[in-house]
């Protein structure tokens, strides 16, 4: 894998280059936070972020983007019957749009119709970014397979947040063109803090209870049924104990139906969607994360810059691991078996300041955007 290098210099630019990211929407997932930190952390006198989007709904950080400057392109979403037209409108984009010399996407697979279309239109700079690494089949892996061997004809950088990631977008024979940018966050704003702590436990009624926290999107991937399978199991030890679910999505109601059958639903804190993620992680006395499957989760990061111990699924890579408060369990362990290793690892733990830590390992922002920043102007600077 690279490690990109690049000298540091200052140039007046009359204007800022403006780079386009692709996303489905700028909704609060992990890929979009990510960019959104780098966002906020980038001198945007310089670079200045704009957004090619694929659902009509306006996204959660769509203000915030447009308070920073940056542009919202909305397009068709990509489906079977419309490739058609959806090349269409990436043409007609791309001839009206010729500002643009670099596109980096965050699609995975699917940014391979914008890079076929922006190579024919002459955008030198595409970069593609890995964030995640499936590891189940299902019937519309035949055409992800398909679409993903297509893309490495058109793009130019293969960004990737981890080793597992980069391998399942672009294939092992192509690790000497992986070039990892670190899911980065702003660690001075998640640092623990007993009074942060204190005013949230007020705020959502939750006194001294055993606090067991997730943050992530209502989907399959999070596993959320087992998470639910899991608190019982810790309420059956440790009846004092609440559930602060953050977060939303599509198999939101699902959850809560379980939740009911699990008789439960009365401990758990629906937070939904909000903008306070760094101050609420600060109540919660164990992080459980049984994913499926990720990239490099930011949240797991986040987390352990809170001083939380986490306690996440084998199937998570390990490069999110960045500190000794990770706890690892196979999702082939029982809930029962979960809920005691919470319990033991959290019964006389206290939280310490994890700044030094976070920032040796290289993954506060601060330092990481301005690798990005300079990046941008590189390549921009070597094909303007």
């Amino acid at each position: 894998m690279l490690i990109y290098s690049i000298s540091s210099w200052r140039i007046k630019w009359k204007k800022p280059i403006r780079v386009l990211n692709l996303f489905t929407i700028m909704d609060c997932g992990g890929a979009e936070t990510m960019v959104m930190n780098y966002y906020r952390n980038i001198n945007r006198d310089l670079v200045q972020f704009d957004f090619m989007v694929h659902r009509d709904k306006k996204g959660e950080y769509d203000d915030e983007i447009k308070s920073l400057g940056g542009k919202i392109y909305h397009m068709d979403p990509i489906y079977p019957n419309n490739f058609s037209h959806y090349k269409k409108q990436l043409s007609d984009f791309f001839t009206e749009h010729s500002e643009y010399k670099i596109i980096h996407s965050h699609m995975s697979e699917l940014g391979y119709f914008a890079f076929k279309i922006a190579k024919e239109k002459g955008v030198p700079v595409r970069i593609c970014h890995a964030h995640n690494a499936p590891n189940s089949f299902d019937i519309k892996m035949i055409m992800r397979n398909y679409f993903k061997h297509k893309m490495l004809s058109y793009d130019t950088h293969l960004f990737t947040c981890g080793l597992n990631a980069a391998k399942w977008l672009y294939g092992e024979k192509n690790q000497n063109r992986f070039i990892q940018l670190n899911n980065a966050i702003d660690t001075d704003k998640f640092l623990y803090n007993e009074k942060v702590e204190n005013n949230i436990r007020e705020k959502y009624n939750l006194g001294n209870k055993f606090v067991v926290g997730h943050v992530g999107r209502f989907n399959k991937q999070k596993n959320h049924t087992f998470l639910i399978d899991v608190f019982s199991e810790i309420c059956k030890i440790k009846p004092n104990s609440v559930l602060v679910l953050v977060g939303a999505g599509e198999l939101e109601k699902d959850i809560k139906n379980y939740s009911i059958e699990k008789n439960v639903l009365d401990k758990i804190v629906f937070t939904g969607i909000i903008k306070n993620v760094n101050e609420v992680v600060q109540c919660f006395n164990a992080f459980v994360f049984p994913s499926l499957f990720e990239g490099l989760s930011v949240t797991v990061v986040e987390n352990q810059a809170a001083s939380n111990l986490c306690f996440i699924s084998k199937e998570i890579p390990q490069e999110c691991v960045i500190s000794d408060k990770v706890i690892p369990i196979s999702l082939k362990e029982s809930p029962k078996v979960w809920a005691e290793t919470v319990l033991e690892h959290t019964e006389s733990y206290k939280k310490v300041n994890m700044k030094n830590q976070i920032v040796e390992v290289k993954f506060d922002i601060k330092n990481n955007a301005k690798w990005l920043q300079e990046f941008y102007i590189n390549e921009y600077n070597e094909y303007k």
